[in-house]
C-alpha cells in the first residue's frame, strides 16, 4: 500500500530506503508500516526531539469477525480499515500494525488537545471506523477503540508514550469500546490499568444486584439503576416493554409507543442489530416506532422465566451505530432476569 513516494517524505524512511527496498519496512498483510519500523520511527522523532501524537487503534469484536465469517473476512476487513486510516493520515504522519487486529499512528500535524479531536472525529465519521465494510460475502460493522498522548507534552521518552497510549486505549475499552481517549494529566494521571481490569462484568453486576435491591418496587429500581446503566454502558435511556407492547422509556417520560409486535422480533432470550431495516419485514409497527424516533442500534432482551414473558428490556439508541458488547449484552441479561424473578416474588405488573 505505502510506496516509496509517500514515505521518502519522513527523513527516517528516507534514509533506510538507500539501503533496503520500501517492501521491507512494510506489513505483508495490510501495506501499512510493520510494527519494527513504526516503532523505530517514533523512536527517532524523540531522539531528533519532533513533537507527534502516537496512537493506537484495537478494532473492537474482532475476534467475533473472524469467528462468524472466517478468517480470511477477517484479513480482509484489516486491509481495508488499514488503507483507510493511511488515506486520513495522509501526509501529516504514519499509521503501522503493531500485531493482529491493533494498528498504530504517528501523527507530526495533530498535537493540541482540539486537533487531536478533530482527526479522531474524522476517523470516526464513517470514513475508517463506524461504517459498514463492503464485502463479497458479508459487510460486517466496524468500530474501533483509540488510546492517544503526545510527545513531549505528556511524556518526554518513549517508554512513558507507550504507557500512555496503552493505558488510555485500556479505559477506553472500559467505557465501553467504541471511542477515542486523549490523554489529559487531570484526568488519567492516576488511571491504573490494574484497577480498571478489575472493574470487568462481575463489579458491573455487583453494582447493579446492589443498586437494584435497595429500593422497591419495580418502577423505583429502574429508576435508580438508570444512572449506573447509563454510565457504565454509555446508553442515553432505557426502554421497557409491558404484556401489552406498551414502550415507555425510563428517563424520557414523552416517549411512549405501542409495539405489540415485538415478540416475534426473539427466538432467543436476546436480539441485537445495527441495522434497524433487518426487523422491518419480520416486526414492522415496531420498526415503525424504531423509525420515528431515528433508532439506529439496538439490544432486546426477554424478561420472563421459562417460557412465560414479562415484557422487554430495550436498549436504542439513536443516531449512533455501535456494536454491542458481551459483558453489555451479559448485564441487561442479568438485569432483565432479576426484573422477572421481583415479578415471580412480589406479583408485580411490570410497569414504569
Amino acid at each position: 500500500m505505502y510506496t516509496r513516494e509517500q514515505l521518502e517524505i519522513f527523513p527516517f524512511f528516507g534514509s533506510r530506503m538507500q539501503h533496503i527496498n520500501v517492501e521491507a519496512m512494510l506489513d505483508p498483510l495490510t501495506g501499512i508500516v510493520s510494527r519494527r519500523y513504526i516503532l523505530d520511527f517514533a523512536k527517532s522523532l524523540i531522539e531528533e526531539k519532533t513533537p507527534f501524537s502516537f496512537a493506537m487503534l484495537d478494532l473492537d469484536n474482532f475476534k467475533f469477525i473472524n469467528d462468524t465469517y472466517g478468517h480470511g473476512v477477517g484479513d480482509q476487513v484489516l486491509i481495508d480499515v488499514a488503507e483507510k486510516l493511511a488515506r486520513q493520515l495522509g501526509s501529516r504522519g504514519v499509521a503501522g500494525r503493531f500485531g493482529g487486529d491493533e494498528l498504530m499512528i504517528v501523527d507530526l500535524a495533530d498535537r493540541t488537545y482540539e486537533e487531536k479531536k478533530a482527526f479522531f472525529a474524522e476517523i470516526y465519521s464513517a470514513t475508517v471506523l463506524r461504517r459498514n465494510i463492503s464485502l463479497e460475502t458479508c459487510n460486517p460493522f466496524i468500530t474501533g477503540t483509540v488510546g492517544c498522548a503526545t510527545y513531549p507534552d505528556d511524556a518526554d521518552d518513549f517508554d512513558s508514550l507507550f504507557t500512555l497510549i496503552d493505558k488510555t486505549l485500556y479505559r477506553g475499552k472500559t467505557k465501553g469500546r467504541n471511542c477515542h481517549i486523549i490523554y489529559v494529566e487531570s484526568k488519567h494521571k492516576d488511571i491504573e490499568i490494574r484497577k480498571l481490569a478489575r472493574h470487568g462484568v462481575y463489579t458491573s453486576m455487583q453494582s447493579l444486584v446492589r443498586q437494584f435491591e435497595m429500593v422497591p418496587t419495580i418502577s423505583n429500581k429502574l429508576q435508580s439503576i438508570l444512572p449506573f446503566l447509563m454510565d457504565d454502558l454509555r446508553i442515553s435511556d432505557l426502554y421497557l416493554v409491558d404484556k401489552s407492547g406498551r414502550m415507555r422509556a425510563i428517563r424520557d417520560q414523552t416517549f411512549d409507543e405501542y409495539v405489540p409486535d415485538i415478540h416475534l422480533l426473539l427466538s432467543d432470550d436476546l436480539y441485537s442489530t445495527n441495522r434497524p431495516e433487518d426487523i422491518a419485514f419480520k416486526c414492522p409497527e415496531f420498526y415503525a416506532a424504531m423509525k420515528r424516533h431515528d433508532i439506529e442500534t439496538m439490544v432486546v432482551v426477554r424478561i420472563g422465566v421459562d417460557t412465560d414473558t414479562d415484557g422487554y428490556l430495550v436498549c436504542a439508541e439513536a443516531r449512533n451505530q455501535r456494536i454491542w458488547q458481551e459483558d453489555e449484552c451479559a448485564i441487561l441479561y442479568f438485569l432483565a432476569k432479576m426484573l422477572a424473578a421481583r415479578i415471580r416474588i412480589d406479583h408485580e405488573v411490570l410497569a414504569i
